[in-house]
C-alpha cells in the first residue's frame, strides 16, 4: 500500500496504476453523452455528417448540395440523384480538475492514510488521464487548492500515448512535490476563492468543447456554487464533478471509540485543517446521526445544484476500487465508455 508521506510518496505512474488496472483502462474510451466537435480531426468517429473519412449512408439530392458528392452510379441506376454522406472523425478533449487542499489528506480510516482522498483523487484523475491519451484525444489538468500554491498548475493539453509519462509527471509533481510530505495541516482559509477562482480560470482557458472531470471532497468553506457556474457559463463542458469522501467522513462511528453497549462515545477536539480553527465537542449517537443527516443534505445540495446546470455529480469512497469506479460508476454517467 503507498503512504502518502514523504519517503513513500508516489514517483512514478506505476505508484499510481499497477500493471492490471492499465490492462482494463486500455479497453475503454473517453467519451460524452453530449457529442463535441474538436478543434482538431483526430482519431473519434462522430455522429456528425461530413466531408471527409469514411463513407457512411446515401440522401436524396436537394437543390443546394455539392455537386462533388453526388453518386453517379447509383443515378445510372436509378435515374435519381443521390448524394454520399461520410462519418467525420472528431477530436474530443478531456480536462481534469484535482483539488489538492488541505481537506483533501483525510485518510481512509483511523491511523492510516495510505488512500486518503488526494491519493484517491490522483489515482482517479491519472487513469482518465491514460484512457483519453492512449486514444489519442487531447488531454489536459488543472491542480489547484495546495498550501504553498499561490495559483493553479495547469498543464497544457497534450495528445497520444506518447504523452502518458508527461501527464503522469504533471500529476505526482504538481500534487506531490519531491522533498514534501503531503501539508495535511495549515491550508490557507480562503477554501472558496481557491476554488472557484481555479475553476473560473479552467473556464477561461477553454479551447473547444470536451469532457471536463473536477474532483474534489466539495467541502468548500464558502461555497463551491460560483466556480461550477463559472463552468457553466462558459459553455462546451459535459462536466462531471467526483466527490470523494473518506470513510471516517462518511461513518464517523466506525473512526471513533465505541461504548459498551455501541453507543459512540468521548469527549474530543477537532480541528479545521482549512482554518486551523478547533473546536471541542462531545461525541453522542444522537451528535453523529445529526452529523449525517447534514452530510446527506449537503451532498444532495451538490447533487441538486449540478442536475440544475447539467452537470453529472457522483460520490465516492476514497477506499473505492478505482478500477469498478472506473468500469462502472464512470460508465454509468458516461464519462468513458
Amino acid at each position: 500500500m503507498i503512504v502518502s508521506g514523504v519517503a513513500n510518496r508516489p514517483s512514478r505512474l506505476e505508484d499510481l496504476l499497477d500493471a492490471r488496472l492499465l490492462a482494463r483502462l486500455d479497453r475503454l474510451d473517453v467519451r460524452s453523452l453530449k457529442m463535441f466537435p474538436g478543434k482538431l480531426q483526430g482519431e473519434r468517429r462522430s455522429k456528425k455528417r461530413g466531408q471527409s473519412v469514411e463513407f457512411d449512408d446515401y440522401r436524396p439530392y436537394v437543390p443546394g448540395d455539392d455537386l462533388r458528392f453526388i453518386d453517379w452510379n447509383v443515378y445510372a441506376r436509378f435515374e435519381r440523384l443521390f448524394v454520399k454522406l461520410f462519418l467525420e472523425e472528431q477530436d474530443l478533449a478531456l480536462h481534469v480538475a484535482i483539488d489538492a487542499s488541505a481537506s483533501m489528506h483525510a485518510g481512509a480510516a483511523s491511523g492510516n492514510d495510505g488512500w486518503s482522498k488526494l491519493l484517491f483523487a490522483s489515482r482517479l484523475a491519472a487513469a482518465l488521464g491514460y484512457i483519453g491519451l492512449v486514444n489519442s484525444n487531447r488531454v489536459g489538468m488543472t491542480v489547484f487548492g495546495r498550501a504553498g500554491q499561490d495559483a493553479p498548475v495547469m498543464l497544457p493539453d497534450v495528445r497520444g500515448r506518447s504523452a502518458v509519462p508527461r501527464m503522469a509527471r504533471f500529476l505526482l509533481d504538481a500534487v506531490w512535490p519531491e522533498g514534501e510530505g503531503p501539508a495535511v495541516t495549515g491550508g490557507r482559509a480562503g477554501a472558496a476563492a481557491e476554488f472557484n477562482r481555479a475553476l473560473t480560470a479552467v473556464a477561461k482557458a477553454r479551447v473547444g468543447k470536451g469532457v471536463m472531470v473536477v474532483v474534489s471532497d466539495f467541502l468548500i468553506n464558502g461555497g463551491y456554487e460560483a466556480g461550477l457556474r463559472s463552468l457553466a457559463a462558459a459553455g462546451g463542458y459535459d462536466t462531471t464533478c467526483v466527490q470523494v469522501l473518506s470513510p471516517g467522513e462518511l461513518e464517523p462511528e466506525k473512526a471513533l471509540s465505541m461504548g459498551g453497549d455501541g453507543a459512540v462515545i468521548g469527549d474530543v477536539r477537532l480541528t479545521d485543517v482549512e482554518t486551523g480553527r478547533a473546536s471541542e465537542i462531545t461525541v453522542t449517537a444522537e451528535l453523529i446521526r445529526a452529523y449525517k443527516k447534514k452530510l446527506d443534505a449537503y451532498t444532495g445540495a451538490l447533487g441538486q445544484f449540478c442536475l440544475a446546470r447539467e452537470m453529472n455529480h457522483v460520490l465516492v469512497r476514497s477506499d473505492a476500487d478505482l478500477g469498478e469506479v472506473i468500469t462502472r460508476t464512470m460508465r454509468r454517467v458516461g464519462v468513458v465508455g
